[in-house]
């Protein structure tokens, strides 16, 4: 039987919750430490985990002798760098960090020398590659389903961002905008599939729908609602991103299609299930996988069920407890780390490099390895 872990929460809001839910579920896994300042996250942090002792910061809850043994990190996304830099010198213990790990592109060096200095895993949170639907699809890609993929695309229509504590991810200076907070999920999930890097993005956006009409001490949001992205690689592939943040009625929420001269392979993943209206549409979707050869021609359908305990324990899919479990494997069992720092900086950048197309209407080309890109 695997050793026990403690694990410490640097920040415990919406999405720190979802974390709390899904390493509960871990056999041998404890929560018993949270840094969080926000009195009503705390309150609802208590009714997940109610013997946790809460720190009012991070070097307070380093110094506690309470043995712990892993740190994850959830705040919002403009503390990122800045915590993770500080962990990384100021303790040696495995470190799971939300996306995106930077929002800011001259943040890359200093946090990639860090990390690769750590004596202990460090995992990036990429709750995407985890999805059982998402799972089988590159399970199939990988098997030669498609045969050598040459297309990819993923639409992601879904409802607009949620209120968050201190409204932080209505503005781009604080989460490095929607192509990076929401969408470098997307870019590392094509960078998987592709088995390739990004050198070149182009990407059209739009403010057409949501937070229009807010205002925070007089200013109004900046983050975009839609895109159009397309992405090409090294090895010749390319991919698109369609994203629309008012468009919470789709049956599905992510739609991923490949294509290859044998097939074309897709796959349907919807939303969470707290948001279906189960009282007027019955029973929420069950994601599927379909396959649909050029021959002979006819799709192939699988529906892909999630436990419903996991789809309890959080909005993601079930992916966030099966990424917590690979982030406790490599802990006690000495595992690979599946989402490296390298992953997620990659993403940031191919994000910020879109947000950057979209600004100036120019295209990007990556460089130095897709770690930067030219302007």
């Amino acid at each position: 039987m695997s050793k026990g872990v403690r694990y410490g929460m640097i920040g415990c809001g919406m999405m720190g919750q979802e974390h709390l839910n899904n390493i509960a579920l871990i056999q041998g896994a404890e929560v018993v430490a949270i840094v969080e300042p926000d009195k009503a996250m705390r309150e609802r942090c208590l009714k997940i985990v109610p013997s946790v002792v809460f720190y009012d910061d991070i070097e307070q809850m380093l110094a506690a002798d309470i043995n712990l043994g892993a740190l994850v990190v959830t705040t919002p996304n403009y503390q990122h760098a800045d915590q993770l830099l500080y962990l990384l010198s100021h303790s040696k213990l495995p470190i799971l960090v939300e996306k995106p790990v930077i929002t800011q592109l001259e943040q890359v060096k200093a946090i990639k020398e860090a990390a690769d200095n750590h004596p202990a895993p460090v995992w990036v949170a990429m709750e995407y590659r985890y999805m059982p639907p998402v799972t089988q699809f590159r399970n199939q890609l990988l098997a030669g389903d498609v045969g050598d993929m040459k297309m990819l695309s993923i639409r992601e229509h879904r409802f607009p961002f949620l209120e968050k504590v201190q409204d932080w991810n209505r503005f781009n200076h604080k989460t490095g905008g929607t192509l990076v907070e929401k969408c470098c999920h997307f870019f590392d999930l094509m960078r998987l599939l592709t088995q390739s890097e990004v050198k070149r993005v182009f990407a059209s956006t739009g403010q057409d729908s949501n937070h229009i009409e807010e205002r925070y001490e007089g200013i109004q949001p900046d983050i975009i609602d839609n895109a159009f992205v397309i992405l090409e690689f090294e090895n010749g592939k390319r991919a698109s991103l369609d994203l629309n943040m008012f468009a919470e009625g789709s049956r599905y929420q992510e739609e991923i299609c490949a294509v290859g001269p044998k097939a074309k392979l897709e796959c349907y993943v919807p939303g969470p299930g707290r948001f279906w209206p189960e009282e007027t549409l019955g029973d929420a979707p069950i994601a599927k996988v379909i396959l649909s050869p050029r021959v002979p021609k006819g799709p192939i359908e699988a529906d892909i069920p999630v436990d419903d305990t996991l789809l309890a324990a959080g909005d993601h899919n079930g992916s966030t407890y099966y990424q917590h479990l690979g982030f406790f494997n490599a802990i006690t069992q000495g595992s690979d780390v599946e989402v490296t720092i390298e992953d997620g900086l990659k993403a940031v950048v191919i994000g910020l490099a879109a947000q950057y197309s979209a600004k100036t209407g120019k295209s990007v080309d990556l460089i130095d390895n897709a770690y930067s890109f030219s302007e």
